[in-house]
């Protein structure tokens, strides 16, 4: 189980990353690119790739669902009460690294980033 709270401070965690209204909603980026976003209290939407979101869904149904935007499968909408902390600290983590500059993310995974 985990709280909006707690994914908020996960999502923050990130190097650079920033919280913005998109819409009348919170949302996550990083240098204005948006990697995750709130909805409402009890979710949160997580931009991921194909094989990140079938990864998520297959694990754990009744926590991660897939988030279509129009045509496209565009992340996760992840149910706070039923998903793991840690699958979400790493979804975000691997949303942000696809959001983020090449440069920034080499240098996360390097361990030269400021965190």
């Amino acid at each position: 189980m985990l709280t909006l709270a707690e994914a908020r401070r996960i999502a923050l965690s990130l190097p650079e990353a920033t919280e913005e209204d998109h819409f009348g909603m919170p949302s996550f980026r990083v240098r204005k690119k948006i990697f995750a976003t709130v909805p409402d209290g009890r979710t949160i939407r997580i931009m991921l790739g194909p094989d990140e979101v079938s990864a998520a869904t297959s694990t754990d149904p009744g926590a991660f669902a897939e988030l279509w935007w129009g045509k496209k499968l565009a992340g996760v909408t992840v149910h706070l009460a039923k998903a793991d902390k840690r699958q979400v600290a790493d979804l975000l983590g691997e949303a942000w690294r696809g959001k983020a500059p090449k440069a920034l993310a080499k240098a996360l995974a390097t361990g030269r980033a400021k965190t």
